[in-house]
């Protein structure tokens, strides 16, 4: 107790000192007290003192108090304005540090061990200004980013939101800075290994960390290598399990980071905001060389190379874009390093049963992980991601099938994305026997005329995708079957039997029946007839040039098979098996839809009784009733018309005296 009142009572005197310092200060503002000290560093030595004595002295106190809890020192937790006071003066002397390299040769030192030492029990706002501080130096090349790495990643798991995002985005730029020019391997091989180590630690936090920023360095292409890519993968078999999902997710959903807010696109956006339009023609490009001053052709040459940068940034972002194939981690996966890694941290291999197949230990030992599993989720992505590991590297795991075959039912709710893991896991190195028991079953239990047209129209669309890489799957008679459902009355079920039908029609077109194979095949086949049967008559000869001729054939669209390379790196994707089926409405339904429809009409009435009540003008039938008898119209019409002439011989004032002779 002594001891703890003798330093709170030690504690006063040096805020005091702060803050009556701070007082005598304040009548030159920091701000041009930094600008005069950039112009003329000799003439500020003495006010430079004056700092540097007032933050050695705050560093002596943090030293002497860092084993109790901050908040309990005297006038510094509490206050916020000697908070404000310590960081102001940190980050003044971070600035004007490459000024005097001699005199603050121990700052950047002492700043880096106040932080480490007592961020945790630093008040938010002065923790974040002391790693802006940091931050400064590091990018001001005073410090080396290998120096002050394990201390912002630390800093990120401290649980304050601004902090973490500062230090993250910190250690992101700092590593983009240098690999901009040149990589230096070694540099960044000691950059990795203090992350790979935190990686392999076992509080979940400082792993996740290490993680989330891997993956944001391999995604950005910073750290694009296979290091980096077996860290990440490694991660799978991590004993912590948020660290085991954490790694699932992001391997699994590495396209959609890809798309996220932080990508290159929104860099560009951003670029787009701040920074001014530039039409990029031959008079920008003349003004910014030849007209103006030497400061604003500058400017001008800036400008020019930003949208340079940000047209080619574009155009590598849509070619990436409108490419088929995608991009993950797995693509550089190399099991001699995983086999390495995983054998020293978590002992989960054993040599002799090792396989020396690339790659292939590491789904092995994913999928033997995976039949542990008591929870659903997590074992639905290790489904996936053994499927997307076997259908990248075309690997052999005949394990798998069975295994996935337990799963295949219609009752099934996830079925959507374990006939994407399926699909994902064919490819044409498989042997046609390791898949055929879960190819029927799918045919058994999805395609049959009991079955509902959402899962006739899923099982469907799964062969389909399963045949396109393995097509020995498929036979003459259960093609047969399958393609007699494009008569179904249910347009989505039609439309993915005809699909399956196209497929062969490029495939194998002897499977389909002769109706089915289409107009390209027929007058090919005949045309390859009527050339091993020539005849020398000019009529067979002008029938053969009509069968030939392309403007007679019926046209159809050009359905493009891809290739194997191109199937093993097509991402499969589970939205391509969701069934829109229009529900039929029962009997109560439809009335009730009816009468939904009635509701803005009025009561029934008999149609006597609502002639009745019309106020308006008279019916077509009354109308009727009031025309006249067709002799008596006739009879009215010509004395109407005597009557006219009447009226008009009597306007005209001279009387008929009868013909001339």
């Amino acid at each position: 107790m002594s001891s703890h009142g003798h330093g709170a009572s030690s504690a006063a005197p040096v805020a005091e000192h702060f803050l009556s310092a701070g007082r005598r200060s304040e009548k030159l503002s920091l701000s041009t007290l930094q600008s005069m000290m950039k112009c003329d560093p000799e003439s500020y030595l003495s006010q430079l003192d004056v700092l540097q004595r007032q933050f050695n002295s705050s560093l002596e106190l943090f030293e002497q108090k860092a084993d109790k809890n901050f908040a309990s020192i005297t006038g510094i937790g509490s206050d916020p304005t000697l908070a404000k006071y310590l960081g102001d003066r940190a980050m003044l002397l971070a600035h004007v540090t490459p000024l005097y390299p001699e005199h603050l040769a121990n700052f950047p030192a002492k700043l880096a061990t106040l932080i480490r030492c007592a961020a945790r029990h630093l008040p938010s706002g002065l923790r974040c200004r002391l790693a802006q501080a940091l931050i400064l130096l590091v990018n001001r090349k005073i410090l080396d980013i290998g120096e002050t790495l394990s201390l912002f990643m630390e800093l990120q798991t401290l649980g304050d939101r601004t902090l973490k995002k500062l230090a993250f985005d910190h250690v992101i730029h700092s590593i983009k800075r240098m690999n901009q020019k040149h990589k230096n391997e070694a540099k960044n091989r000691a950059l990795q290994n203090v992350l790979f180590s935190m990686l392999q630690e076992e509080d979940e936090v400082r792993a996740k960390t290490a993680l989330v920023t891997l993956c944001e360095l391999h995604r950005k292409k910073y750290w694009f290598d296979e290091r980096t890519a077996n860290a990440i993968c490694t991660a799978c078999f991590h004993p912590a399990s948020r660290i085991m999902r954490a790694a699932l997710l992001l391997l699994l959903d590495y396209e959609k980071i890809e798309n996220d807010s932080n990508s290159d696109e929104s860099d560009i956006e951003d670029e787009t905001k701040e920074s001014p339009q530039v039409i990029l023609s031959k008079e920008t490009i003349y003004k910014a060389h030849h007209q103006g001053t030497a400061a604003s052709k500058k400017k001008k040459k800036a400008k020019l190379e930003r949208v340079m940068r940000r047209m080619k940034r574009k155009q590598r972002l849509s070619t990436e874009r409108n490419n088929n194939s995608y991009y993950s981690p797995l693509n550089h996966l190399n099991d001699a390093q995983i086999r390495e890694r995983l054998d020293l941290n978590f002992g989960l291999f054993d040599q002799e049963h090792y396989c020396t197949w690339p790659v292939q230990g590491f789904a092995e030992k994913l999928l033997s992980r995976c039949r542990k599993c008591e929870i659903f989720e997590v074992k639905m992505m290790m489904l996936k991601l053994i499927a997307r590991t076997v259908g990248v590297h075309r690997l052999i795991l005949s394990d798998f099938y069975p295994f996935l075959q337990k799963y295949i039912q219609p009752r099934q709710l996830d079925i959507t994305n374990l006939f994407a893991a399926v699909v994902q896991a064919c490819h044409d190195k498989v042997p046609p026997n390791d898949v055929e028991p879960l190819f029927k079953q799918i045919v058994t239990e999805f395609i049959h005329d009991r079955s509902r047209p959402e899962a006739i129209t899923v099982g469907l669309t799964a062969v389909r995708e399963i045949c396109m890489r393995m097509p020995l799957l498929m036979n003459e008679d259960l093609l047969r079957d399958l393609a007699s459902y494009k008569k179904d009355r249910e347009k989505a079920v039609s439309v993915a039997a005809r699909s399956l039908i196209g497929l062969f029609r490029e495939l194998n077109p002897s499977l389909l029946v002769k109706k089915d194979r289409g107009w390209h095949i027929e007058v090919s086949e005949q045309e390859d007839d009527d050339d091993v049967h020539t005849s020398g008559d000019d009529e067979s000869v002008g029938t053969n040039r009509r069968k030939k001729d392309p403007a007679k054939k019926r046209k159809f669209a050009d359905f493009q098979v891809p290739n194997s390379d191109q199937l093993s790196l097509k991402r499969v994707d589970s939205s391509m098996f969701d069934v829109h089926v229009k529900r039929r409405r029962s009997k109560e339904e439809r009335s009730a839809l009816a009468k939904a429809g009635r509701e803005d009409r009025g009561k029934y009435l008999p149609r006597k009784a609502a002639n009745q009540k019309k106020t308006g003008g008279l019916s077509n039938r009354q109308k009727e009733r009031k025309k006249k008898m067709p002799v008596v119209a006739k009879r009215e019409k010509i004395a109407k018309s005597h009557l006219e002439k009447k009226k008009n011989n009597q306007r005209a004032g001279k009387q008929f005296r009868g013909r001339k002779a």
